[in-house]
């Protein structure tokens, strides 16, 4: 085991359940390797429920005392799990003051920041990794390992559909994400995985981007027009969500009542409002295509309102076709009280109601193989194992070349946003006219 004084000293910023990830494994299987000396969140309660978890007293200080904790506790590495908008605040400031950056994607939300992230790194040649987790899910690598090796032959086409169900997909429309401000959207908070997939497999960048997208089913107008909407701001309290199948009873959740019910004195914030409220500025039904630098297209569709929770991949190469199918849930069940809200799927399985996961080869003249794989224990079909050892375990070769930098965190942002702008558009968006990687 090293000694004390060759661990690298991490600070964590945005102490939220996606946190929890990384406080644990820092705290872990890690600690002989980094050593936690700073939490910085808005909230103070939340940072008290991870040292609680974790059985540490990690020092904690307010988002505003933020380079005061990088000086004072002599932090050489930060891991930012912050609100999406604020990313670039805190990657940026961890830069200037000699740290090196751990991020969750996405790596920001819009052009100009962007721009001072990759500004501020060639400035400081300190490093940024960029938390791609579905890098590391096995599967995604058997893709990467089949093109690479010329298994379907050239890349022509790329199809992608990705679903999120009535109990993930509702989440993001319950929580800060819901303003397009705080998040870019889901082409930018979500999608941002799935562009950086296609990116990854095909080894190209995105030059054009057509699309469309709108509010098609959550939000306050299309909810009236249904009939599901009711009558409550937040959930927590009001007797008109007690029939919402939409709604989150926080009650229900000790880790929703530990992190953000009993953390609302301190800074006001909501965890369970009303889906089919008012103030919703992000889309549920987005239609993208996408012409890469490579010459080959993709035609991506994510809805987020589908009554199961998965994905279906198509690649067309020039000597065949490689398809991946993935349920992460068949079917989506009413929640009761008595389930509580824990049980939102995110990338791993859901008792159950979990499916298959199918890679199939179908090569031009050949009869179907399919391609076993097999996946990890935790999340994201054991990504997130995979990814926190790459980031914080004993370095190892990768010929997948996993790691994610700050031009692959831009390279996936700009598919997002030139999507978004197409959005207000109504035309094909160059990415160059964006942001120039």
């Amino acid at each position: 085991m090293p000694s004390d004084t060759a661990r690298r000293r991490c600070a964590v910023v945005g102490l939220g359940a996606r946190a929890r990830l990384f406080t644990a494994a820092l705290a872990g299987p890690y600690a002989d390797r980094i050593e936690l000396v700073g939490f910085c969140d808005v909230n103070p309660r939340r940072m008290a429920v991870h040292n609680e978890w974790i059985g540490a007293s990690v020092p904690a200080y307010a988002a505003e005392d933020f380079t005061v904790m990088l000086r004072r506790e002599r932090v050489d590495l930060v891991v930012v799990v912050s609100v999406d908008r604020t990313h670039d605040h805190y990657i940026v400031e961890a830069l200037e003051a000699g740290c090196d950056v751990v991020t969750e994607k996405p790596m920001t939300t819009d052009a100009d920041r962007a721009r001072r992230i990759l500004g501020a790194q060639r400035r400081t040649g300190r490093e940024v990794r960029v938390a791609f987790n579905y890098r590391y899910n096995p599967v995604h690598a058997a893709v990467r390992e089949t093109i690479a090796a010329g298994g379907i032959g050239e890349v022509g086409s790329v199809h992608f559909e990705w679903l999120l169900d009535l109990r993930h997909g509702a989440d993001y429309f319950r929580r800060w994400h819901r303003e397009k401000a705080n998040s870019g959207g889901l082409m930018v908070h979500k999608a941002t995985h799935h562009f950086d997939l296609v990116n990854w497999w095909l080894g190209t960048e995105p030059e054009t981007v057509y699309a469309q997208g709108r509010l098609f089913f959550y939000g306050d107008e299309a909810g009236t027009r249904r009939g599901l909407a009711r009558d409550y701001t937040r959930a927590h309290g009001s007797p008109a969500a007690a029939d919402d199948p939409f709604a989150v009873r926080m009650t229900d959740s000790p880790l929703l009542s530990a992190l953000y019910l009993d953390a609302e004195a301190a800074d006001g914030y909501h965890r369970d409002q009303n889906v089919f409220g008012p103030g919703v500025t992000i889309e549920d039904d987005m239609a993208v295509l996408v012409r890469y630098a490579s010459g080959s297209t993709l035609t991506y569709h994510l809805t987020a309102y589908a009554p199961w929770e998965g994905y279906r991949i198509s690649v067309n190469g020039s000597e065949g076709r490689l398809e991946l199918l993935v349920e992460e849930s068949t079917w989506t069940p009413p929640r009761s009280p008595a389930q509580g809200e824990s049980t939102v799927p995110h990338g791993e399985s859901v008792g159950d109601t979990a499916g298959r996961t199918e890679l199939m080869l179908r090569r031009f003249w050949e009869p179907p193989r399919e391609l076993k794989v097999r996946t990890g224990e935790g999340g994201h079909g054991g990504g997130d194992v995979r990814m926190l050892a790459d980031l914080f375990g004993e370095p190892v070769a990768d010929p997948l070349g996993r790691a994610a930098d700050a031009v692959d965190g831009a390279r996936s942002l700009v598919t997002g946003l030139a999507a978004n702008r197409s959005f207000e558009l109504g035309s094909p968006v160059r990415t160059r006219d964006l942001l120039d990687v």
